[in-house]
Formats: structure tokens, sequence, C-alpha cells
């Protein structure tokens, strides 16, 4: 699941799956104590976890890239974060913010299907609906998401 939410990210990207995978971890031991229904309830909200993570690091990416006129100097030229893709992550989290608005299930089934890479009948599961609810939440969100990110 991690790997798939690097799917669309620079493949230089300072931080790796696994380091994700440790992220989330510490994130969800850091929380009360939940009480898991099933694999695909563990599945959904470490999925968000991982997206939250994700597009907190790069918010400190692009802020520390400003650095308020302090020099800025590198640790390790290794691993640059690109202007564009602090951009292109914090422009999915406002369009998914937006979609949010509208109807908060519609993200939850974008978080889950694309970035957790979770099948329709365990996100139907996980949100207690129908799969063709899934499917059709699917369709609009995807067709919201395109039309926002082209304007």
């Amino acid at each position: 699941m991690a790997k798939g939410h690097f799917r669309w990210e620079n493949p230089k990207h300072t931080l790796q799956p696994t380091a994700l995978v440790n992220e989330v971890y510490l994130k969800l031991m850091g929380e009360s104590a939940v009480e898991w229904k099933n694999r695909a309830h563990f599945f959904a909200v470490a999925s968000r976890a991982m997206r939250q993570i994700l597009t907190d690091h790069a918010r400190r990416a692009c802020a520390g890239k400003r650095g308020g006129g302090a020099q800025h100097v590198l640790l390790d030229d290794r691993f640059p974060i690109s202007e564009q893709q602090c951009l292109d992550v914090l422009v999915l989290d406002e369009a998914l913010a937006s979609l949010e608005k509208i109807d908060p299930r519609l993200v939850q089934v974008v978080v889950y299907r694309y970035f957790g890479d979770m099948t329709e009948e365990e996100i139907a599961e996980t949100l207690g609906v129908s799969t063709r609810t899934v499917k059709r939440d699917w369709e609009f969100s995807r067709a919201w998401l395109r039309d926002w990110l082209s304007k």
C-alpha cells in the first residue's frame, strides 16, 4: 500500500515506502486505542494516514524552500524536492479538500481506491455501503477531480 502512495511521487522522494510505513505505525500507535472492525478498516485508516503524512511532508519541504530570507543550505543533494513536486501534492490535497465539502465519502473512496489500492468490495465493507454506491462515487469523484485539476 505504501508503494501505491508513491506511484505519482518523484522517484527521488526523500521518504521511502518503508519510512512511510514506520511513520504510519508511530502515528497509529500514538492515537488512543482503536478497535479495528476488520482488515479493510485497518487498511483504510492506514491509507488515510499515509496521505496525510505525504501531504505534510510536501508542505514542510515547500515551506523550507521559501526560508524567509535565510540562506538555504542543502545537507544532501541526492534527494532534492522539486517545486513542481510540492505543487502537485499540495494541489491534489486542495482538490480533495474541495471535494470533501461536497461529500466526505467521495474523498474516502478516492483515498482508499487510488492511494490504498483497496478493491470496491473492501471499500464498501469499510464504509458500510453497497459496492454499486462505491462504483458510482468513484466514477463521480474521478470526473470531478479531472475537471477541477484541469482548471
